[in-house]
């Protein structure tokens, strides 16, 4: 598959031991995917490393530098030809804003990634995020996995 058809993106924790809390993005844009719920990416430009992608997509849309810990997962398929490659990531400093093609964030606990409206094509994703998450101030959630 060709570099063009990766998309780099982020799964913003708030601690990459222990995650009790998930970053979600609401784009603004395309009109077609307005209103809809995603993990922080972007495209992986001809010759770009896909880690350091998922970095500068974090900076272009947050405006945060993220420090990446290990890969969620495989590649995940999405609308042909496209698949994302997504990193757990913290941010290094600041606090993550919506910058470029989102209008609103939202720090998400287990328990709350119902509340919003994925891509179609993320919700597999977030169902294997969320058995990641831990419960805040415990272990990991019922049925989950530790760290």
């Amino acid at each position: 598959m060709p570099e063009r058809s990766l998309i780099a993106a982020v799964a913003l924790v708030d601690d990459l031991r222990r995650p009790t809390r998930l970053l979600a993005a609401r784009r603004s844009a395309p009109t077609e995917l307005a209103g809809l719920w995603e993990f922080p990416g972007g495209k992986v430009e001809p010759g770009e490393d896909p880690r350091e992608a998922a970095v500068r997509e974090a900076w272009e849309e947050l405006g945060v530098r993220v420090h990446l810990g290990a890969q969620v997962g495989a590649d995940w398929p999405l609308a042909p030809p496209r698949l994302l490659r997504l990193w757990w990531a913290v941010a290094d400093d600041g606090i993550p804003r919506p910058l470029q093609d989102h209008d609103e964030l939202r720090w998400l606990r287990a328990d709350q990634l119902d509340e919003v409206r994925w891509l179609v094509h993320d919700r597999p994703v977030v169902e294997h995020v969320r058995a990641s998450l831990q419960h805040p101030g415990g272990g990991p959630r019922e049925g989950g996995r530790s760290g």
